[in-house]
């Protein structure tokens, strides 16, 4: 069996903001955008792997989620503990200085952590965390 991941989602609860970490800070690639307003779902590719889409959703978009449950779900994306993702880089370093340095929520400083990797973490503009590992 030959399984790769192909596509993975997180929340968003501000596109514009969501650009401007993704995109313009991270470096990721906008390669489609459905929808208008708060209701955006922005699909980003890294140049570095094309072949794995990142795409983000306006939170509990669904039809069959109840207004108290996407209250429940905001909540959660506001306190980082609804979604996460885990980046990659081969310069730990420089990307912590280059988000610490757009005012990126800081959650933890590059640390040796006791499970084997090298990483640290912020939240995006919608609250998820977003860890970053140093590729050995």
């Amino acid at each position: 069996m030959d399984i790769t991941i192909h596509t993975t989602f997180l929340p968003h609860t501000d596109p514009e903001a969501s650009l401007g970490f993704y995109r313009d800070l991270l470096g990721f690639e906008l390669v489609q955008e459905v929808g208008r307003g708060d209701m955006r779902w922005l699909t980003f590719v890294s140049p570095a792997q094309r072949d794995v889409r990142l795409v983000l959703t306006p939170p509990a978009a669904d039809p069959g989620v109840t207004d108290d449950e996407r209250r429940t779900i905001v909540e959660l994306m506001a306190k980082g503990s609804y979604q996460s993702i885990i980046l990659g880089t081969k310069d730990l370093d420089g990307a912590f200085a280059k988000l610490q340095a757009a005012d990126a929520e800081v959650v933890s400083e590059p640390t040796e952590q006791p499970w084997g990797v090298r990483d640290c973490a912020f939240r995006d503009p919608a609250g998820n965390m977003v860890r970053i590992d140093e590729v050995r």
